[in-house]
């Protein structure tokens, strides 16, 4: 997996491109698990894998700056996750997705659709 920062999509075109892509579900930390919000599912960091992350970076305001990571749980729910990167980061964000496994979607029709075009920096394989 690799992390792709992005200078010319926008945060919502990137949900966008994730929901496409089958990750429908938006994740939000709270306690020590990962609850999906529209069936209240929780999970443990065991239970989830990292899928990919996308990085944004505002040259003029450090403030705009978050990451969105795609998530999969063992039972399928797909979902994203988004958190402010760097000083304005979330710690219980970070703590959690620190015990995430990384590794590419368990289903197929990930590698039968064409990546979102950028003109991105990798990092972070």
């Amino acid at each position: 997996m690799t992390t792709t920062t992005f200078s010319e999509h926008t945060l919502a075109e990137t949900i966008d491109h994730l929901n496409r892509r089958g990750f429908t579900g938006h994740f939000g930390v709270i306690a020590d698990g990962l609850r999906e919000f529209s069936t209240g599912a929780m999970f443990r960091a065991d239970d989830l894998w990292i899928c990919d992350c996308f990085r944004f970076e505002a040259v003029s305001d450090p403030a705009d700056m978050a990451i969105v990571y795609a998530i999969e749980s063992r039972t399928g729910v797909r979902g994203t996750l988004v958190d402010a990167c760097g000083v304005y980061s979330n710690p219980a964000v970070s703590e959690f997705m620190a015990r995430v496994a990384i590794r590419p979607p368990a289903r197929s029709r990930d590698r039968d659709r064409a990546p979102m075009r950028s003109s991105s920096t990798r990092w972070w394989s």
